[in-house]
C-alpha cells in the first residue's frame, strides 16, 4: 500500500486497488478505477470500481455488496436480456437456457452514477467474434436499462 494510492479492504469484497498498466517503456499509467475480484458458485469474477479514491468508491461499495449476493438471478437476467436484445423475434425457451450456459459472467463494473455493468464472455465462441463481448447495463432496481457490445 503507498499513501498515493491506498488499498481498499471490504471484508466482502475483498482487496481494492487502484488499476495501473506498466508500458513496455517502464511508465505506469494509473487509471480511474479500483479493481478487485472475488469467487464465486460461478468461478472467479473481476471488480471494476469508478473511482480515484477510497472517498469515492466508498458510496459504490454497497450497491456492489448487493448485487454479489444476488448474482445467480442477475446472470440469468444478463443472459435472457442478451438473447432477447439480438434476437429478431421473442426468444424460445431454449435458446434462453443455451445463452444462460454459454455467456458467463466475467467482470462487474459499479459507475459512479450507480449504474452495475454485467460483462459477460461467450464460452462457445459462437456467438460474438473474438475481441467482442456483451454488458448488461443495470439501474438501481437490477432493471435491464441496454446490452451494448465492447471490444
Amino acid at each position: 500500500m503507498s499513501d498515493q494510492h491506498p488499498i481498499v479492504e471490504d471484508a466482502e469484497l475483498g482487496a481494492l486497488v487502484r488499476a495501473t498498466t506498466e508500458l513496455t517503456d517502464g511508465d505506469v499509467l494509473v487509471s480511474d478505477w479500483y479493481i478487485g475480484g472475488i469467487t464465486t458458485d460461478g468461478g472467479e469474477l473481476d471488480l471494476m470500481i469508478e473511482g480515484t479514491s477510497p472517498d469515492e468508491i466508498a458510496p459504490l461499495l454497497p450497491r456492489l455488496r448487493e448485487v454479489v449476493s444476488h448474482l445467480e438471478a442477475l446472470r440469468r437476467v444478463a443472459s435472457d436480456a442478451v438473447v432477447t436484445q439480438f434476437s429478431t423475434g421473442d426468444p424460445e425457451p431454449h435458446e434462453l437456457e443455451e445463452a444462460a450456459s454459454d455467456l458467463s459472467l466475467e467482470t462487474i463494473e459499479a459507475s459512479a452514477d450507480g449504474t452495475i455493468i454485467l460483462h459477460l464472455t461467450d464460452g462457445c465462441g459462437e456467438h460474438f467474434p473474438d475481441g467482442y463481448w456483451p454488458a448488461v447495463h443495470l439501474d438501481a432496481d437490477d432493471r435491464v436499462e441496454q446490452v451494448t457490445v465492447e471490444t
